[in-house]
């Protein structure tokens, strides 16, 4: 299987689009992006370059419709017509591309060892899970989900790729590792120089706050597997 095209990409976010009846910009909208961002002059750069949409705006397009990694992906396959799986049985024998992405429980992240000073993946210990290949950044790893403090959006078990690398902003959701060990999975609700409030997405645990400098570091969460 040959990786996905550029093209195939953008017809996915196309047909996604007409699924939900509405216009690319209305879905951009609807996913709280600007309402320009899947127009088709942002696909193409002025010199003619290939412009791709980011793994944020897609993971956002994938909340705002409640469609799944595999139902993007097989929007992005085509059928011989170029008009997306019209025949039945169409995607059957079709295996996304994948890629292997290093994979660790929150209870295990909480020890030393398993992360560099900037939240990076580093040591041994490191399990490894293969996930759909849909433009993720090289800086990205799996934590899986204990508790319930951000019900309804994660359970526990779930899988999230979070990207140390990728800035945040207020109501992002993000992975943060204190300095005394202790990993959490939670809604930035602001941030300073000198102090970071974190939410929970259920209501029965209470809001953190934390000096800066008993924070680790602090990685955005870009997809969850549900």
């Amino acid at each position: 299987m040959s990786p996905l095209s550029h093209d195939q990409v953008w017809a996915a976010i196309d047909r996604l689009a007409e699924r939900h009846d509405l216009s690319p910009s209305g879905l951009a909208k609807r996913a709280g992006l600007d309402s320009t961002t899947f127009n088709k002059s942002k696909r193409f750069a002025a010199d003619g370059r290939a412009r791709w949409p980011s793994t944020e705006s897609l993971a956002k397009v994938m909340e705002a419709t409640g469609a799944s990694m595999d139902d993007l992906v097989s929007l992005m396959v085509p059928d011989r017509y170029g008009t997306g799986f019209s025949e039945p049985g169409a995607t059957a024998n079709y295996v996304p591309p994948t890629r292997r992405i290093p994979l660790l429980g929150m209870a295990q992240a909480g020890s030393g060892g398993f992360f560099d000073a900037d939240g990076f993946p580093a040591g041994e210990g490191w399990d490894h899970a293969a996930f759909p290949d849909a433009g993720l950044g090289a800086d990205v790893y799996a934590l899986e989900i204990t508790g319930d403090s951000m019900l309804p959006l994660y359970r526990d078990g779930d899988t999230i790729i979070v990207s140390p690398a990728a800035s945040v902003r207020r109501g992002d959701r993000v992975v943060v590792k204190t300095r005394d060990g202790e990993v959490m999975a939670k809604i930035l609700k602001r941030q300073t120089a000198d102090r970071m409030e974190l939410g929970s997405a259920n209501p029965d645990h209470a809001d953190r706050s934390f000096d800066r400098g008993e924070i680790a570091w602090i990685a955005r969460i870009l997809w969850a597997s549900q």
